[in-house]
């Protein structure tokens, strides 16, 4: 036939190999011959793939040795939407494919769904089957079925039904984990037991919202509580009962977290966000860790979910991270009498310690700052508790497709995510562990260097002192209800004094006399900054500072308005007082305007009680020195840059970069005076009525001529006539003269921590190598738990090639797992061996300098 000529009109049509008369039999087993070949035919078949979306005919095998529908589609490698008399099915690597584009790109169904339909026709012109519900159905189904298959359920003779609460979870290697990874005799070694302890971080996040679509009996979760999320129903009947639990305000900060738990806005959502406990240390969810919000991080939700996860270990050391955990710890275990049998444990056998990340301990007051920093216990290493933090970022933005899904959905998916999230972090301790182990090794010699020249400086000439110090610390080590050496004294002696002879008027429980003073100091330095941050914007603000701005403010606001309610319980005359400041104002004062009506800002105005002036007395002293310190730093800081850009810095750029240097210098020259002044003024007003006197001549009044360097001139005068500002000339100001009274108190803070920083370093090193042999341990572990599993399942007769497939996937299992054990060992050998020669050979300051990359 010859072809047809190029003048002659062709008209191209897009046709189906089904139309062309293509027929796929199903149901042939390689090997066997059908001995009564009959075939059910079917027309109107449509498989999902990953080119499309296409109907096909098939021949489903209808002989006496047939199998059904179902199992011939997936001999085929297709997955079924129905059990019964399927019409629609999808190919597993169309399946694979959406699940890894989830994990990596987030992308929803819908998306997914209609890019395949375009990939069968972009025209518009053909008309492609709707099957969008049924592929919901089927990721749904194939994302269950392979968490199952992950687990290793499909190999438990006793089935799928048997599993228990959180078995189908990816656990972390690197954690302790009994008969797992850690020593038979690791509960009796009493002087490493700090590196088998738990870390936990617990946090909300409130961007994985869940509209009201649909409800648990309609949309029930598949996992039944196996995986990440906690079993709904015993979840749900706990918050039921318990609905007119009250709870307690912050005492700390005005923690958002704790005094709008109850206010959050939960119109039209099924769940306002999630509460979770992760591992502290590698950032991996754990079992039976994650649990919907219904309004605010409310103490009941987040207890449920702290105490469903320990539930799942034995270990008797807890380090507890929490963003207000000074006052969620407080009556824990008493809320806990409140749960199933179940979920409690006898506390009292175990160690808790609660911390405050590192990221949010600056929002708490000073007391917190200390008592829950992780820079000061013992046993933490470098932890910092902000793992949930790093890992919201990644998952966020699933937020927009599963807030659209009914209840059950939303947690099988967020399930399937969290699974994938902690094998990546899994296969990732490879690089991870040796990266960290790597840049700790050098930062704990330089801060062991560091400690070692301040204590040699320190021998000289407080060596009684040391030792002292030494001692205290060690012992608030081993039990902090022991006075806090990392705290200024001045307050906590005095209420301790107060408290033994029984002058002590606590009228709340949190807040002391001297808390309240000092938090007032606080907040007026935090008005005078906000006020100063207000100033210093100039005319053409953005909306992004400006808003910046009013998010201080409010909590600024928030701060106040709870510290006021404790002040008018030791100041009662103060009620009165701010009712007629604001009948007279006729508005709403600023934050950075309200009075706080302090002792000295009371004056002879009304009556005011001698303890409390003579506390801020004290404080306002301390705070003058504080600020005559930071004063004069800072001009030595502004002078040598000044010194060095006159000398070395060339160029607009470089210049540009060292005037902003400056002009930061320049505002905390301006906030350290303002503090200074502020204190010197309450001090001039409370002296008369405690006669405190010989104050005047080390704290003079401060005038704008006075803020200069040592060598700085004032106008008029020569080098021969000019004299030196009073303020390097009072005691201490000096670098080589020591005010013996006013600055050992300083001193020793800052040995303890420059203490602290050494230890976590070293325990650093030390936890980190822990950590690499517990994750062998543990890939060892799970090997062998494999093989045990390959051998254990239990096939019906005629099984055979089931009972193969089984044993073959779990000796694929154990075969993975003994690759990454020498995978991780062989890229940590040399490493491991170098910190090994260090410790047992060399100081600490002949490695602080060296590559240990050279190999």
């Amino acid at each position: 036939m010859s072809p047809p000529s190029p003048d002659a009109e062709m008209e191209w049509e897009f046709v189906s190999l089904r139309s062309l008369g293509l027929r796929i039999q199903l149901g042939h087993i390689p090997g066997q011959k059908c001995p009564n070949p009959r075939r059910a035919f079917n027309d109107e078949f449509v498989v999902i793939d990953t080119h499309g979306i296409h109907e096909v005919s098939l021949d489903f095998c209808d002989c006496i040795m047939a199998k059904g529908h179902v199992q011939q589609l997936l001999q085929m490698s297709w997955f079924p939407s129905t059990t019964a008399d399927p019409k629609t099915a999808a190919t597993f690597r169309v399946l694979e494919q959406y699940q890894l584009l989830l994990f990596e790109s987030k992308v929803s169904a819908y998306e997914f769904y209609h890019g395949l339909s375009r990939m069968t026709d972009n025209t518009g012109l053909l008309h492609v089957k709707d099957r969008y519900e049924v592929f919901l159905r089927m990721i749904r189904e194939w994302r269950h079925l392979k968490m199952l298959k992950w687990a290793g359920r499909g190999h438990d003779p006793k089935g799928v039904d048997a599993t228990a609460g959180g078995e189908c979870t990816v656990l972390c290697p690197a954690c302790p984990q009994p008969r797992k990874n850690l020593p038979a005799d690791y509960n009796t070694s009493s002087s490493k037991r700090w590196l088998h302890a738990l870390f936990l971080a617990i946090d909300a996040n409130f961007h994985l919202k869940c509209k009201v679509v649909s409800k648990d009996s309609i949309d029930p979760s598949l996992s039944c509580g196996w995986a990440y999320f906690v079993e709904e129903h015993a979840y749900k009947d706990f918050l039921h009962e318990n609905v007119d639990v009250t709870q307690e305000k912050s005492t700390c900060a005005s923690h958002n977290a704790v005094n709008m738990a109850d206010t959050k806005a939960n119109r039209r959502l099924a769940a306002t966000g999630l509460g979770t406990v992760d591992c502290a240390w590698h950032n991996m969810k754990r079992p039976n860790a994650v649990g919907d919000l219904q309004k605010g991080e409310r103490y009941i939700n987040m207890d449920y979910l702290f105490f469903s996860t320990v539930h799942h270990s034995t270990v008797d050391i807890l380090n507890v991270s929490y963003d207000i955990a000074c006052q969620w710890h407080k009556k824990l275990w008493d809320r806990m009498r409140a749960f199933p049998p179940s979920m409690q444990f006898n506390h009292a056998a175990k160690i808790t310690s609660f911390f405050v990340p590192k990221f949010h301990l600056p929002a708490h007051i000073e007391k917190c700052q200390t008592l829950f920093s992780f820079n000061f216990k013992s046993g933490v290493g470098r932890t910092d508790g902000e793992a949930p933090e790093r890992g919201w970022a990644n998952i966020n933005p699933v937020a927009s497709s599963t807030k659209e899904m009914g209840p059950g959905a939303r947690r099988d998916t967020l399930d399937d995510y969290f699974g994938d999230s902690n094998w990546k972090k899994t296969v990732g301790l490879g690089s991870t562990m040796l990266r960290k182990l790597k840049d700790a090794l050098p930062k704990r010699a330089e801060h062991q260097v560091a400690l070692d020249e301040l204590e040699e400086g320190l021998n000289e000439e407080y060596g009684a002192a040391l030792e002292q110090w030494r001692t205290q610390v060690e012992i608030w080590e081993n039990d902090v209800a022991q006075p806090n050496p990392f705290e200024q004294r001045m307050e906590t002696k005095e209420d301790e004094k107060d408290i033994q002879t029984g002058a002590c008027l606590a009228l709340h429980e949190d807040c002391s006399q001297s808390v309240l003073i000092s938090t007032g100091l606080e907040l007026e330095e935090q008005q005078q900054r906000l006020k100063a941050d207000r100033a210093g914007l100039g005319m053409h603000t953005t909306d992004n500072q400006e808003g910046k701005l009013l998010q201080r403010s409010n909590i600024l606001q928030r701060r106040v308005d709870s510290w006021v309610k404790i002040q008018e319980l030791y100041m009662p005359t103060l009620a009165s007082l701010r009712i007629n400041e604001r009948s007279t104002s006729g508005g709403v004062v600023a934050a950075d305007s309200f009075k706080l009506w302090l002792p000295s800002q009371v004056g002879r105005t009304a009556p005011c009680d001698l303890h409390l002036q003579r506390l801020e007395w004290r404080l306002r002293y301390g705070q003058a020195h504080d600020a005559l310190r930071s004063l004069r730093s800072n001009l030595r800081a502004q002078t040598a840059i000044l010194k060095y850009k006159d000398r070395n810095i060339r160029g607009q750029g470089a210049n540009t970069r060292a005037r902003n240097t400056l002009k930061g210098i320049e505002s905390r020259i301006e906030v350290a005076a303002n503090r200074y002044m502020c204190a010197h003024k309450a001090l001039v007003v409370l002296s008369p009525f405690l006669n405190e006197t010989g104050w005047h001549s080390s704290l003079r009044p401060l005038n704008r001529e006075d803020i200069r360097f040592m060598s700085d001139v004032l106008w008029g005068q020569t080098e021969g006539s000019r004299k030196l500002s009073w303020i390097w000339n009072m005691r201490g100001a000096a670098p080589d003269e020591m005010d013996k009274d006013g600055s050992l108190e300083d001193m020793r803070i800052e040995w303890c921590k420059a203490r602290a920083r050494a230890k976590r370093w070293e325990e650093e090193v030390e936890l980190l190598t822990e950590e690499m042999r517990r994750i062998l341990q543990f890939f060892q572990w799970e090997a062998h738990r494999w093989n045990e599993l390959g051998k254990e399942c239990a096939i019906e007769p005629g099984e055979d090639s089931l009972r193969e497939g089984l044993i073959a996937y779990a000796a694929r299992q154990a075969s993975l797992r003994q690759a990454l054990s020498h995978s991780f060992s062989a890229s940590w050998a040399d490493t491991l061996a170098f910190v090994a020669n260090i410790n047992l050979s060399l100081p600490n300051d002949s490695y602080a300098d060296m590559d240990i990359d050279s190999d």
